[in-house]
């Protein structure tokens, strides 16, 4: 038998004698007519007890198929047989025979070889639903294991059909063996506590403890059309399925098993209303047949207007039956001729609209003409809602989408105080539905430890003002050089007089750029020379020229020259995406170590803030442990920021310098979010001395000299106890020895800064890999000449 080694709890025998014992009994009707049929279908059957005995040979159904078709021909009648898809079988097993002729040509059309797969049947569960049967059928007790069957059986042309199995076992019978054992309700409890413990069911019920003697008729019924409906409500609303690599080919296929052509495609575009425009669906695989690649196209463009219409104004179907006939009458326009070269010949565009606004637009489209069309457009009417719920869905999760970036890139509720927010605006809801002024109010987190570090561009303020000293001098030489032409050709006074203006400006700028230089150049550039300029152009062609190429060279943003301006904008650009990169990266880490406030923000450089505490970590137990990791994890990041800094500044038009600091606080604070501003701030008079320090110390001085505090090569780290001098000394030894410093420590004093006295520092210096020599490790020094090479 096919399946022979299947492990069941019932045995199969294939048998007509239930269904025989029926004509016994008509043998002897007074209707004559059915008393004559029965005894030719018994007298048929005679010489082959076998089938009333039973065999598990299944060579003897083709050997005996007359007469069996002649015992089952009212169960089949041949009359309905080029309708009903119908077969006796035998469950479990995939044994099929007298099969109707409807059956067998959508077998024969699926292709050779083809055999029909109950859908979805999980390994084991065969054998648990064999002894659920046996359970009601025998046992009597009353478990409900209605569940539909599906075979999925392809058509000549490809396309996927589905049918849902009816299955009449009117002549079939449980009989027991041997094996079979006694059941108890507290043996059906246990089984029911376990409904997949394949061991446990094979234990209570063991293989092959029943035979079933007889078949089953199963009656199948062509379900593609609702089938397709459904797979396609879980298609689009499945938020798991739309973000997966398979999602678009799984709809294509759904979407031709749904209007049974097998060469369709589907697309999507949205409408947006503010533009009157089209633009992609963002996502795996979605396409547009109506952009046919493009990023947006305005609605008039890429519509006639007959279909504007319909789509835009009236939210109905919109078919082209022959795209091609439409091509020519159109003189190529839209959306006929973007079509035509894709090689789409027939296509429907269905609006999805949702109180009355439209959204977008499902795109169906086939490459023969006449297949999709005005008649099975109304086809679409059944799967409609589940898209037009799919996209209304999409764009609240976009809108959330957007107001979670814009929450992370633009204001500073962090994840890890989040918990607080969400708790407020749950009370602000409660006070707004119970009909009270509801107020959000101000959120306080108290008792935390700060912490700040710094990696600053050195020299910032020099490097941007030479920068733009440069660009003023090559602008005010230009423009010079201009006048000194226009002056040889027109000897007004007026020109001598700009000239001389000019050269001031250049003097003026020619050792140092003042605060006031910068805009002083840029009026006198608008308001003199510019009308000037305009006025040459339109008069004298030759000079035109010259000031048309002066322009080219004028940035339109800043109004003014622009070359190492930008070089040095966007090497800062870069530097702070760096390494704002690597701290955000490092930063989820340390999340998961322990829940504690963070936020940087980029200035020339990256600063970045932080707070840990009971009150933020919510139900966990804060130790200060957990403060001096941080500390640790901090100091750590703060080294691998510099190396990054130090290896990408080859690649930097500005080749711009960084120093590191950090500013050790070891009083608990309190901070609260401030409303107005939509950031944290430090609460209380006490705690602004913190702000104070934060703000100041970069540009302190060591105590006694001239020199700055933060240097190139070392990491200044500053505090005002002994306790956090000895517990950083200590981190310090121990990423020495992870290959982060060297010995070359110090600690100096610093000068007073307004209001604050006391402060020290340690500078230690760092270490630092180069990409040429991966092994090694480098000092400042040595790392800038390794650089040079």
């Amino acid at each position: 038998m096919k399946g022979k080694d299947k492990i069941m709890p019932i045995k199969p025998l294939i048998s007509f004698d239930k269904l025989l014992r029926y004509y016994d009994d008509l043998e002897h009707s007074e209707d004559r007519i059915l008393a004559t049929r029965a005894k030719e279908i018994l007298k048929a059957q005679k010489p082959y007890p076998e089938l009333r005995d039973g065999f598990q040979d299944v060579a003897l159904l083709e050997k005996h198929k007359d007469v069996i078709s002649l015992i089952l021909q009212d169960s089949f009648s041949p009359i309905l047989g080029t309708n009903e898809i119908k077969a006796a079988s035998l469950p479990y097993y995939d044994i099929f025979f007298n099969s109707s002729k409807r059956f067998q040509k959508i077998i024969n059309e699926a292709g050779p070889g083809f055999e029909p797969k109950i859908r979805n049947q999980e390994e084991g569960m065969d054998y648990i639903m064999g002894c659920i049967v046996i359970l009601n059928f025998y046992y009597g007790f009353h478990l409900d294991f209605s569940r539909p069957f599906f075979y999925d059986i392809p058509d000549a042309k490809g396309v996927m059909h589905h049918y849902r199995i009816l299955y009449n076992a009117d002549f079939l019978e449980l009989i027991p063996t041997e094996k079979a054992k006694e059941i108890e309700q507290e043996d059906v409890d246990e089984l029911l506590e376990n409904p997949n413990d394949v061991k446990l069911w094979m234990e209570k019920i063991p293989p092959e403890s029943f035979t079933s003697k007889g078949f089953v008729i199963s009656n199948m019924f062509d379900v593609t059309a609702e089938h397709s409906i459904s797979e396609i409500k879980s298609e689009l609303i499945a938020s798991d399925k739309r973000g997966s690599d398979n999602f678009m080919s799984d709809l294509q296929e759904t979407f031709r098993s749904f209007f049974k052509l097998p060469n369709i495609n589907v697309g999507f575009v949205t409408y947006n209303s503010k533009e009157d425009q089209f633009e992609p669906v963002y996502g795996k695989g979605i396409s547009s047949y109506i952009l046919n690649g493009q990023d947006a196209k305005i609605c008039n463009e890429a519509l006639c207007q007959y279909s504007y219409s319909k789509l835009i104004k009236d939210n109905t179907y919109f078919a082209i039956a022959d795209v091609s006939k439409y091509h020519e009458k159109s003189g190529g326009m839209d959306p006929y001729g973007s079509l035509e070269k894709q090689g789409i010949k027939s296509a429907i565009f269905a609006p999805i609209a949702f109180n009355g606004e439209l959204l977008g637009v499902l795109e169906v489209v086939s490459t023969e003409r006449n297949v999709l069309n005005g008649v099975n457009a109304k086809k679409l009417d059944d799967v409609m809602p589940y898209i037009v719920s799919a996209v209304v869905r999409s764009k609240v999760e976009e809108e959330n989408l957007i107001d979670a970036i814009i929450q992370n890139e633009c204001t500073s509720v962090h994840s890890s105080v989040y918990w607080r927010f969400q708790e407020e605006a749950k009370y602000f809801i409660k006070d707004q539905l119970e009909g009270r002024q509801p107020s959000f109010k101000e959120i306080v987190f108290k008792d935390v430890y700060p912490l700040y570090g710094q990696i600053d561009i050195k020299d910032s303020s020099k490097a941007r003002n030479k920068a733009i000293q440069r660009d003023l001098m090559i602008q005010l030489s230009q423009i010079n050089d201009i006048l000194e032409k226009v002056l040889k050709e027109n000897k007004l006074p007026i020109y001598e007089e700009l000239m001389f203006r000019v050269d001031n400006h250049l003097e003026s700028i020619k050792e140092m750029l003042y605060t006031n230089s910068e805009q002083a150049i840029f009026d006198f550039v608008k308001e003199e020379i510019v009308p000037v300029f305009n006025h040459l152009k339109k008069t004298d062609n030759d000079m035109a020229k010259y000031i048309l190429a002066y322009e080219s060279n004028i940035d339109m943003g800043t109004e003014s020259y622009y070359d190492h301006r930008k070089n040095y904008d966007e090497s800062v650009m870069l530097i702070n995406k760096k390494l704002a990169s690597v701290i955000d990266k490092k930063q989820e880490v340390a999340q998961e170590m322990f829940p504690h406030y963070f936020e940087r923000y980029k200035t020339d450089g990256v600063e970045h803030n932080m707070y840990i505490g009971a009150s933020i970590s919510g139900k966990q137990d804060f130790n200060s442990l957990y403060l001096n990791n941080l500390r640790l994890w901090q100091l750590q990041v703060m080294c691998e920021m510099e190396n990054t800094h130090y290896a990408l500044k080859p690649e930097l038009s500005v080749p711009l310098d960084a120093t590191s600091l950090i500013l050790v606080y070891n009083t608990s604070l309190s901070i609260r979010f401030r409303m107005d501003e939509k950031q944290f701030d430090v609460d209380g008079t006490y705690n602004a001395r913190y702000e104070v320090i934060k703000k100041r110390i970069d540009k302190s001085f060591v105590k006694g000299t001239n020199e700055r505090l933060t240097q190139t090569g070392k990491m200044s780290i500053v505090y005002s106890q002994k306790k956090d001098e000895l517990e950083y000394l200590r981190y310090i030894k121990f990423l020495k020895s992870k290959g982060y410093f060297t010995d070359t420590i110090e600690i100096v004093e610093l000068e007073g800064l307004q209001g604050v006295s006391g402060l020290k520092a340690i500078r230690a210096e760092i270490l630092y890999k180069s990409d040429k020599t991966p092994e090694k490790t480098y000092t400042y020094e040595d790392l800038m000449e390794t650089l040079k090479d």
